[in-house]
């Protein structure tokens, strides 16, 4: 008997993650129109109206037993603390990025944290690399050097965006809390300095909503919906898919990204550079390979 999914619940998983990589690549097309907009003060409004929105479905799902038990176990209040910490620095340097012409560092940022989590996994999971996977991260190393032996210096938006979102999952991977109520307790704990940025530090003509016009005040509201709308689709492709079959749809978003860096928005990439790209993709490319070989490998077949 064959143990698989329901083909109507793969399908809404298939949808549900095309709809969380796709609003994940688009990202950066909402963080350009707030472009006149300093970085901390857009990280301060995803910050405010993430905790609202994430208030909002987290009472609405019904999960108030589950955000009350959390928070009486300051052991993991103190460890979302910490996962909440590495989240701020990622979004606040992805949004720098964005605005000040990295976007392709962003991109690249995101094309090499799957095999940032592969090292990882072998780090703190004791998970032992296949051959075709320590070929893989060898690629991309050599990318990176490339990059550092011809310019002169490293990707280090590209390293730091990658090394933090794949902190922040192992982190969260080895606290066991419900997604939606973790990521809320995130935010709530972000929300008092946000506040206290918002209101004491931030000397912009735009941190009085009153003054604003209706338009931006709406864009800058949307942040909390830009940051948890793909969440809710990616968790829901979670549930109905396996992570071996949802982690073929994490190129969707860097890839986005890099043909919005260098179509839309022409960012200017020296040839190292795209020597790097090509050194990440032939890795990933490898990984995916060794990824869907073991996959099939595993697969009950049917009887």
């Amino acid at each position: 008997m064959a143990l698989s999914q329901p083909k109507s619940s793969t399908g809404s998983g298939v949808t549900n993650a095309l709809a969380a990589y796709f609003m994940w690549g688009l990202a950066p097309i909402y963080f350009k129109l707030l472009i006149d907009i300093g970085a901390g003060e857009i990280l301060m409004h995803r910050v405010v109206w993430s905790s609202a929105f994430l208030l909002l479905l987290v009472l609405l799902s019904k999960k108030r037993l589950v955000l009350i038990q959390l928070c009486k176990q300051p052991k993991v209040i103190a460890k979302l603390s910490l996962s909440a910490s590495i989240l701020a620095v990622n979004w606040l340097l992805f949004i720098w990025a964005i605005n000040n012409n990295h976007l392709l560092d962003a991109s690249l940022g995101y094309f090499i944290n799957p095999l940032f989590n592969v090292a990882l996994g072998m780090m703190f999971f004791n998970e032992r690399l296949r051959r075709n996977q320590k070929i893989a991260v060898a690629l991309a190393g050599f990318g990176v050097f490339v990059q550092l032996f011809t310019v002169g210096s490293l990707p280090l938006v590209s390293l730091v965006l990658a090394s933090t979102f794949a902190i922040y999952g192992v982190l969260r991977k080895k606290m066991h809390v419900d997604s939606f109520v973790g990521l809320l307790i995130e935010s709530l704990l972000m929300l008092p300095i946000a506040l206290l940025y918002w209101f004491y530090f931030i000397d912009s003509a735009t941190a009085d909503l009153t003054s604003n016009s209706a338009s931006l005040n709406f864009t800058l509201i949307m942040a909390g919906i830009v940051t948890t709308a793909p969440l809710l689709c990616f968790t829901a492709a979670a549930k109905r898919l396996t992570l071996s079959s949802l982690g073929f749809f994490q190129y969707i978003g860097p890839s986005i990204m890099f043909l919005l860096a260098t179509f839309y928005y022409k960012e200017s990439m020296q040839l190292a550079e795209f020597a790097t790209f090509i050194f990440i993709w032939l890795a990933l490319a490898l990984y995916s390979i060794d990824a869907y070989r073991t996959m099939k490998k595993t697969q009950i077949p049917n009887t």
